[in-house]
């Protein structure tokens, strides 16, 4: 079989849901995967369109009346055996954080004092409102859960992103904490 890129893997995986217009599929993106995968708007539709020359999905327009025709996508048995294939593979490498944030702080020898500690406080009260709104996922998926077959793994990558938030506002406390005392010797 042949190897696709993960943006394709992912919207294969999206047509798993009841997401099936390009519409609904961003949607869905923003309100769960762009928490740990980006896609971006611009993807979505080219890979549709890739997705059903590749044979993986149908598209079939869909008219309801007073609003423009949708075109709406359906994986086919190949789609599903592709994302099946792709989900047994192994994961070949660790995840890259790209942290702007860390990059500044490398260089924070040139940065002044106020501004490393705004800096650390602003990332830390961003952390407190992401782990807010991981909160409110979660709450929105356990109510939903018994209607869903995906809700466990949802909540299992949900709480990856809590934890992983948390770390990082303790790391912020930390990183504070040791800096402030550091530059009042």
């Amino acid at each position: 079989m042949k190897n696709y890129n993960n943006t394709t893997y992912a919207i294969l995986g999206i047509l798993t849901t009841e997401c099936n217009s390009g519409y609904s599929i961003k949607q869905f993106i923003d309100e769960s995967l762009n928490h740990f995968w980006k896609v971006s708007y611009g993807q979505i539709y080219p890979t549709l369109k890739f997705i059903v020359q590749e044979g993986l999905a149908e598209v079939h327009s869909s008219s309801t009346a007073g609003k423009p025709d949708r075109n709406e996508y359906k994986l086919t048995t190949k789609g599903v055996d592709t994302l099946k294939k792709w989900l047994e593979e192994p994961i070949n490498q660790l995840p890259v954080e790209r942290n702007e944030l860390l990059l500044k702080l490398f260089f924070g020898h040139y940065q002044s004092h106020e501004q490393t500690i705004s800096l650390l406080q602003n990332y830390k009260q961003g952390l407190h409102h992401r782990y807010q709104t991981y909160e409110s996922i979660e709450q929105a998926i356990l109510q939903h859960q018994h209607h869903d077959k995906n809700s466990l793994y949802w909540l299992f990558t949900l709480d990856y992103g809590k934890r992983i938030t948390n770390a990082a506002i303790e790391w912020c406390e930390c990183t504070l904490q040791k800096y402030v005392s550091i530059k009042e010797d």
